[in-house]
């Protein structure tokens, strides 16, 4: 597994947990425990995650928040037809449906 395909899971497993301890992320991907504590500082520059230490202590998911992995982007005949619809709305809608497209596109 490459970094950026255990990065992925990562997101992926805490988008489904919403918090995990570093040690069974460490243990789960056969990393050391040092390796996933760079991945989550990594991670939490592009991700809304984070870390807490103590009891309870670990990696969040803050409250509310989905984690969107590159998988969860749109293929190609999705963006096709979002930006044929795109030709047909104007205002508010037009500025929606391009942020859509810049973010997911």
């Amino acid at each position: 597994m490459t970094t950026s395909e255990r990065r992925k899971a990562i997101i992926e497993a805490l988008n489904v947990r919403r918090y995990e301890i570093i040690d069974n992320l460490a243990f789960e991907f056969g990393v050391s425990r040092r390796t996933i504590i760079y991945d989550i500082e990594r991670l939490s520059f592009e991700y809304p995650i984070y870390t807490t230490k103590g009891t309870g202590g670990g990696v969040h998911v803050m409250d509310g928040a989905k984690l969107i992995v590159s998988s969860d982007k749109m293929n190609a005949d999705q963006t096709e037809l979002l930006h044929r619809l795109l030709k047909n709305l104007t205002g508010k809608d037009f500025d929606t449906m391009k942020s859509i497209l810049k973010k997911y596109g």
